[in-house]
């Protein structure tokens, strides 16, 4: 049974301990704060204050149970007054030196039995642990800011750990309304060793100009639903923040992944920390502003004047072409579909038409709307009846030969001036171009799954497509209500080439034992409010396209991390595709 405990030490007042404190007199617990002197006591103090006020401004708390809160909580500047403490729960800066001192006189002062935990986001719980008399008795318990509204602890595990206290400080977070997830004492532990890997590979794009820092952003908001894009987040962290746990993380890993970008260490040199200084990536109104203020990079590439597009063609009848061709009705396009047979042909229609019901049913969409959308879109079993069309796209199968095998068709009964589309997410786009004798006229116009929904379009010029294609591409995307980010015809494009490392990542912690499917996906999903755990979407998108993802992306990158993790290959080898097999990382 999980021990009970009544009196609980935090060292250190700062934004974070302050908010553990809080969260623990919430609970019904007594805490001792300690700082260092009476000036940055009273900001503690003054930290508590102004979040129980704003939580009875909110109604979250009374008047009566914030007085009652904040008088459980004492705050001194003599760490003798943790030594009766029961478990005490350090802080303060993230310097290991600074951290293992502190660990040695408390354990020193405190009772044999008391429990010490350190809040570190990225250093060695062990080597922390090591400094005392009682390494079995440390634990990490890493709290995610701000601590009273985030659910997420990360309870670390040492090799020596006593499991039994592993045990208390689990029962302890959730005395607290925490979510625990114990993690091995790995670099990073779980959510830091995901979210910083993929915020420094954002870094490394951008800095190589590769998309601009808006479409970087706007791709990961639009494309994953995260709820900030990577370089806005970094800038709410605080760049000096992100190099010190980067380089905390690299130091224990020598993974490059964790190595921080030249560019971060730069910014941090001049001063540019983000909103806390009111520059960073982006420039904001003010110090702690949330206001951007910076104008809009100019796009990689310059787009010309767009050519006119009223027909449009989509080669495909799958899930991505059919929701292309409902979007592209519902704007106004004509549209005219290429499918293999007449039943095929049918299908489409029957499926958009379906949609559509759903959505007068739903009060979307009167009948009117809907006859419009419906006389808008023939079918055809003709490559030929594309000739007419302004814009083809083609949504066929992933497989290079066959992609460039139906653009040197298109290339022959398409009439001049008619640009061409290929949806791929990870194949070179400029291979497409080269099968056909109008290169320039070629262009990437990658979709995310389903159509309908999703509003992220990746706009892919290559280094032979026209100004005026990339416009014309643009504009269709901002007709139909799509959000167009542009970059260069590398493997991945943005989402994906950001996305998956992120991914792969995540099955290594898995297979490396730091932590299990089920805490992995709390992690980020809890931590980092992402919509989705990483092996969650994994099973979504199926084990064996992500195989295929990551394939290409080694093979253009020759990172190993993008090679596919062993697990991931054996699954997949063993038909346990995700769900669309019943079975994958979890069960369907």
């Amino acid at each position: 049974m999980a021990r009970t405990f009544s009196q609980i030490g935090v060292v250190g007042l700062g934004t974070m301990g302050a908010g553990i404190a809080e969260v623990l007199a919430r609970a019904g617990l007594d805490v001792v704060g300690v700082e260092t002197d009476e000036d940055a006591a009273e900001r503690g103090r003054a930290y508590l204050q102004h979040s129980t006020d704003r939580a009875v401004q909110r109604e979250k708390l009374t008047a009566d149970e914030q007085a009652t809160l904040l008088g459980r909580i004492t705050i001194g500047t003599e760490l003798a007054a943790v030594k009766d403490c029961e478990l005490v729960i350090e802080a303060i800066p993230e310097r290991l030196a600074l951290k293992q001192e502190l660990f040695t006189a408390l354990d020193e002062l405190a009772d044999p039995a008391t429990i010490l935990v350190t809040n570190t986001s990225a250093l060695s719980v062990t080597e922390i642990a090591v400094a005392t008399n009682r390494p079995s008795r440390v634990v990490g318990m890493h709290w995610f800011n701000p601590a009273p509204v985030q659910d997420l602890v990360e309870v670390i595990r040492t090799v020596v750990a006593d499991p039994a206290v592993i045990d208390d400080v689990v029962a302890l977070a959730e005395q607290c309304g925490k979510r625990p997830v114990v993690a091995g004492d790995r670099a990073g532990f779980i959510a830091n060793a995901l979210l910083f890997g993929y915020l420094n590979n954002a870094l490394h794009m951008y800095e190589s100009r590769y998309a601009t820092r808006e479409d970087i952003d706007a791709a990961m908001r639009f494309g994953c639903g995260h709820p900030m894009g990577p370089l806005a987040l970094l800038d709410l962290i605080g760049l000096d923040s992100a190099y010190e746990i980067l380089d905390t993380m690299y130091r224990q890993s020598r993974d490059h992944l964790h190595a921080p970008a030249p560019l971060l260490k730069q910014l941090v040199t001049a001063g540019h920390l983000g909103r806390k200084t009111g520059r960073g990536l982006y420039t904001y109104d003010g110090p702690d502003s949330p206001r951007v203020t910076s104008a809009p990079e100019p796009a990689t590439i310059a787009a010309g004047s767009p050519r006119e597009v009223t027909v449009i063609g989509v080669v495909g009848t799958g899930t991505m072409a059919t929701g292309m061709i409902e979007v592209c009705a519902k704007s106004g396009y004509q549209v005219v579909f290429r499918a293999r047979s007449e039943e095929k042909v049918a299908a489409v229609r029957a499926a958009v038409e379906r949609s559509l019901d759903k959505q007068v049913q739903r009060g979307r969409l009167d009948e009117t709307a809907k006859l419009t959308v419906l006389q808008a879109i023939s079918g055809t079993t003709e490559l030929d009846d594309l000739s007419g069309c302004d814009l083809v796209i083609e949504a066929v199968v992933e497989e290079l030969g066959v992609k460039k095998a139906l653009f040197a068709a298109l290339d022959e009964v398409c009439k001049p001036g008619a640009v061409l589309a290929t949806t791929t997410s990870s194949l070179p786009v400029i291979e497409c171009a080269q099968a056909t004798s109008r290169p320039s006229d070629v262009i990437g116009m990658h979709w995310f799954n389903p159509a309908t929904v999703m509003r992220l379009v990746e706009v892919v010029p290559t280094v032979a497509t026209s100004p005026d294609v990339l416009a014309t591409v643009v504009a269709v995307c901002g007709a139909t209500k799509k959000v167009p980010v542009v970059c260069g015809d590398r493997a991945g494009f943005i989402v994906n080439a950001l996305l998956f490392p992120y991914l792969n990542n995540a099955v290594r912690i898995l297979e490396q034992g730091v932590g299990t499917k089920e805490g992995i996906d709390a992690a980020m999903k809890g931590g980092c409010g992402f919509p989705m755990g990483p092996l969650a979407l994994l099973d979504l998108v199926g084990l064996d396209t992500s195989v295929a993802i990551l394939d290409a992306l080694y093979a253009e990158y020759a990172d190993a991390n993008y090679a596919p993790v062993p697990l991931l290959r054996r699954m997949v080898s063993a038909g346990q595709l995700g769900r669309k097999s019943g079975a994958g990382f979890f069960q369907y």
